[in-house]
């Protein structure tokens, strides 16, 4: 019997079943042989057969289809109840269907009444089958058969209650072992988010303690020098509000970080296309270049705020110190699947493949962390393209989260 209707079908299973099932079908045929052998053709031998026959047909019936409403172990079980009292009456071998079944009211009886109940009801079926046998009681009869039969039956009723606790046992083992394992997952995964968190607070404190305080201080000697430059030295003015405007920037990034470190899936307080515009006009100011952005306002949490930001500091940086370009573009947009910021440039190019600088390398290795991609195509002479793409929820399931 590959599978039981039963408590024990998560127990018993396949191996050991799948044996048994092989021995049973062996013994139904063993049984088959043996009506006939012992007994003179005839219809007694003939209604043996056939009753042994119902009994082999339900069986297969309910073990190929274990799971089906229709068929019920219980239809097997009684089939098999009137089977043995036929049997009995006919004297077709009852005595070693009786034994090769016995197991059958353990296995497909859902409850231990019901397996109590059906091998009563088969113990009293066969009983009854040899009485109407043998007209009447007999002191012979009862020792030779009352007795043997109610002591098979009382084994059979001790083994069958020992195999049920057995199975009891282990699925209340298995269980626990189940339950420990999603304990010790649980820990692990709690150990992890602890290991992070750790981590980013960490790195809060170093980016506090370092480059903030850093930014202040060159915002602090920008305006110092500023205030005691020669009011007609406008370049060198400009200069030092572009290093002022630049630190005061990144000091506002540094403190974004320090803020986020607990909460770093949280939306960005500004807008993304807000600081990629000062970015961008920053760069158009100190290079002279004409930058041409198309920047919309989209929201995003701080790590993908940060990706973004970063990617098109890396782009722009190339851009002047490699392309020799006149015309540079940067546009962000919110696509169906995510967020695409898209850099370009008339400059000499070059040949991708060849590429081992650590800015590419570093861009891509940020934006797998999201789960994004980083796409560069580019040939000497004809300019390049920096492609970033990152996954974002869509506005749809942001609204459903939001009412949620």
């Amino acid at each position: 019997m590959t599978t039981l209707a039963g408590p024990a079908t998560d127990v018993f299973g396949s191996t050991t079943l799948r044996r048994w099932n092989t021995v049973c079908w062996v013994l139904f045929a063993l049984l088959a042989v043996g009506v006939v052998a012992t007994n003179r053709p005839g219809g007694s031998t003939y209604a043996a057969l056939a009753l042994l026959g119902g009994v082999v047909l339900c069986h297969a019936v309910v073990q190929r289809f274990p799971d089906h409403p229709f068929v019920r172990p219980q239809v097997y079980l009684s089939v098999l109840v009137i089977a043995l009292g036929g049997l009995a009456y006919l004297r077709g071998n009852y005595a070693a269907l009786f034994m090769v079944t016995l197991p059958h009211y353990w296995m497909f009886g859902q409850t231990p009444r019901t397996s109590m109940v059906f091998l009563g009801l088969a113990t009293a079926g066969t009983l009854v089958g040899c009485v109407l046998r043998e007209d009447g009681w007999s002191a012979e009869f009862f020792s030779e058969t009352v007795v043997s039969t109610l002591i098979v039956v009382a084994v059979g009723v001790l083994i069958g209650l020992w195999a049920r606790s057995v199975v009891a046992q282990s699925e209340e083992r298995a269980q626990l072992i189940d339950e420990l394992e999603r304990t010790q997952a649980q820990l692990s995964e709690a150990h992890q988010r602890q290991g992070a968190a750790d981590e980013r607070e960490r790195m809060a404190r170093e980016i506090h303690d370092t480059l903030a305080q850093g930014f202040a201080s060159i915002i602090v000697l920008a305006e110092a020098a500023r205030a005691g430059l020669d009011p007609a030295s406008g370049r060198s003015e400009r200069q030092l509000r572009s290093i002022e405007a630049t630190a005061r920037e990144n000091l506002a990034e540094a403190r974004e970080l320090v803020g986020s470190a607990q909460d770093p899936g949280r939306v960005a307080a500004g807008s993304v296309a807000q600081t990629l515009r000062r970015t961008v006009e920053r760069f158009a100011e100190d290079t002279g270049l004409v930058v041409e952005a198309e920047l919309e306002d989209l929201a995003c949490d701080q790590q993908t705020r940060i990706a973004l930001l970063r990617c098109t500091q890396e782009s722009l940086a190339n851009v002047r110190k490699h392309a020799r370009a006149s015309t540079v573009g940067v546009v962000l947009a919110r696509h169906a699947d995510g967020v695409e910021l898209e850099v370009t440039d008339d400059g000499t190019g070059f040949v991708v493949e060849d590429s081992a600088g650590f800015g590419l390398d570093g861009m891509r290795k940020r934006l797998a962390e999201l789960g994004g991609r980083l796409t560069v195509t580019s040939s000497v002479g004809d300019g390049t393209r920096v492609l970033a793409s990152v996954p974002l929820p869509s506005p749809a399931s942001e609204e459903s989260g939001a009412g949620a």
